[in-house]
């Protein structure tokens, strides 16, 4: 689709580009627009050096992606480490997208669905459906209704997402709470199963399936639309219940839609790569810090995401080779003390 630069610096406000497709008239803001580029420059470079790492040079890299070059160099790429790009592109994207619609619901920068127990639902539902409870539904089925079960249990008892700080310290008690039943049902069950069951509770994109991946896509490709959608309503909720209700926000139908979107990609980004922390709790502030200013950066949070799951990947395939690190736990080392940082940080207004 091709646009049109406009044609006097009248034609948008400043700090915008004003587009005009088809017909359409598309404030763009600049450094939003600036930002993004520069996210998938990031990505793209992250991506080739996670692609060519190791015994693979970037020559042979580049061949074997247009399906020339040996066997096994083919078998590699095609059918190792790209499949596994895939997956953190899109389960880093999702978390992004995730954290983001939540921070902004609960107003504070500390909600995420790792913290307010969203993952952790999905993760003790999974792992039941291994180890405890005899079902015909895969783990995946089981992720996505255990984390609408905390994403629930989060919103009924934390005051419907508009008090943030007892949304999160509800959310933690969840998380808890489900993390304990994850750990006594692995403790009962037999080693077997136990190591069945272990992929879930760490994060990890080694082997993942096709059929989750491709899940994971379609789930990217409805819920970000939506997010875009309710674009207006996201900006308003940043403010006062009362205000947001002056400008003609429904919140209750807003909160509710924002929920839903959020589980949705959570839990289908736990079924692809486990629970990993760090990406939706990072993600929206470097894409709030890159932007630069006071919008919801739905689409910059989702490339933060990608960039920081598919960073911390490469570190563990590479920084300890050949030992492999698990995506979720070089997350959750450096997550530990970036969560710190926010914490001692001077709040800022609106910041919960």
């Amino acid at each position: 689709m091709s646009a049109t630069a406009p044609a006097s610096a009248n034609d948008a406000p400043r700090g915008y580009w004003c587009l005009r497709p088809a017909g359409l008239t598309l404030l763009v803001h600049r450094r939003g627009a600036w930002a993004g580029l520069l996210l998938t420059a990031m990505i793209l470079a992250i991506a080739t050096g996670s692609l060519s790492s190791g015994t693979i040079p970037l020559a042979e890299t580049v061949a074997a992606l247009a399906g020339i070059g040996d066997p096994v160099t083919l078998f590699m790429l095609h059918e190792l480490r790209v499949p596994r790009l895939v997956a953190g592109l899109l389960s880093g994207a999702a978390l992004g997208v995730g954290g983001c619609l939540l921070q902004t619901l609960a107003r504070n920068r500390l909600a995420t669905p790792g913290i307010i127990g969203i993952d952790d639902g999905a993760t003790a539902f999974a792992v039941a459906s291994i180890v405890a409870i005899p079902t015909s539904l895969a783990p995946p089925m089981l992720a996505l209704m255990g984390a609408a079960t905390a994403a629930a249990l989060a919103f009924g008892l934390g005051g419907g997402g508009s008090r943030g700080y007892r949304f999160i310290v509800v959310g933690i008690a969840i998380g808890a709470l489900f993390g304990a039943i994850t750990n006594f049902m692995l403790a009962r069950t037999d080693i077997d199963a136990a190591n069945l069951a272990y992929p879930w509770t760490v994060g990890s994109l080694n082997a993942r399936s096709a059929t989750t991946v491709a899940t994971l896509a379609a789930c990217l490709a409805v819920c970000l639309p939506i997010a875009k959608i309710l674009g207006r309503d996201l900006q308003l909720l940043r403010f006062s219940d009362a205000i947001a209700i002056g400008l003609g926000t429904r919140l209750r139908r807003t909160r509710i839609a924002i929920l839903i979107v959020t589980v949705f990609v959570t839990a289908t980004a736990v079924a692809v790569a486990g629970p990993v922390g760090l990406v939706s709790l990072a993600a929206p502030e470097i894409a709030r810090h890159l932007t630069g200013h006071r919008g919801v950066p739905v689409i910059n949070s989702a490339l933060a995401g990608a960039l920081l799951m598919i960073a911390a990947d490469w570190a563990g395939r590479t920084a300890f080779a050949p030992v492999e690190i698990p995506v979720g736990v070089i997350t959750a080392v450096v997550g530990g003390p970036y969560l710190l940082w926010i914490l001692l940080r001077e709040p800022r207004p609106g910041g919960g």
